[in-house]
């Protein structure tokens, strides 16, 4: 066989083997990518949203929420697939104060008695950097959906310290919201508009069956709840 025509067998040889070795790495790279994240459950006990607005300009009110429950899927150092679906008690308002809280939660503001939850569902989240991302969703407080983005911080993901041991990730966040955007607008020379939000968060490893009724109740949205303004014609 001339040697013209070894180099050209030989050489397709090459190019045959180096399609094959590309395409085994990619499929080695599309499984990597196509791994789910984990998941995990909110622990309501160490999970706190605070809130801050202003009181006719004299301070800021404060108040906490504790007891929110939901869950999210998170790769620790990683934030391709992150998730997050968490409802939030909102009758467990506390503003330091029985009347206060009465008044907070009293029809002509969160309406409590109607609308005892608010509620979040993440849409986007976009790295920011390892342990850094915005959150970006839909809340619905009150009866009525808008959206909110979160600026999140992924603390610590490890063994926790104290029994059960159980693995946990820490985080937290801040937000800010439009009160009014939400049909709470009453007292406007009383109440600021501008709603200041900050949430410190735990979370324990769960099953994925958790996980996957946990997002397909979320896939499904908001059931009983108005997502229009207030005035606007559903």
């Amino acid at each position: 066989m001339p040697s013209s025509a070894l180099h050209d067998r030989a050489t397709a040889c090459l190019r045959r083997l180096a399609v094959a070795v590309l395409a085994c790495v990619a499929g080695f790279g599309g499984t990597a990518q196509a791994a789910e994240p984990e998941a995990w459950k909110l622990d309501p006990v160490h999970t706190r949203v605070v809130f801050a607005v202003s009181h006719a300009g004299f301070s800021s009110a404060i108040g906490t929420v504790s007891g929110s429950e939901g869950g999210l899927l998170y790769t620790p150092g990683e934030w391709d697939g992150a998730r997050l679906v968490v409802e939030v008690p909102i009758t467990r308002l506390d503003l330091g104060d029985a009347d206060w809280n009465r008044a907070a939660l009293a029809p002509n503001l969160l309406d409590g008695d109607t609308h005892p939850t608010a509620r979040f569902v993440s849409n986007t989240v976009t790295a920011l950097d390892p342990h850094r991302a915005e959150v970006c969703g839909d809340l619905t407080l009150r009866g009525v959906t808008r959206p909110l983005c979160m600026q999140v911080t992924a603390n610590a993901v490890e063994r926790h310290p104290m029994p059960p041991f159980r693995q946990t990730a820490g985080f937290s966040a801040t937000a800010t919201l439009s009160r009014s955007a939400h049909g709470l607008d009453a007292w406007p020379s009383m109440i600021g508009d501008t709603v200041e939000l900050r949430i410190e968060a735990e979370a324990t490893r769960a099953s994925r069956s958790f996980a996957e009724r946990l997002f397909g109740e979320a896939q499904a949205g908001p059931t009983n709840h108005d997502t229009t303004a207030p005035g606007e014609q559903p």
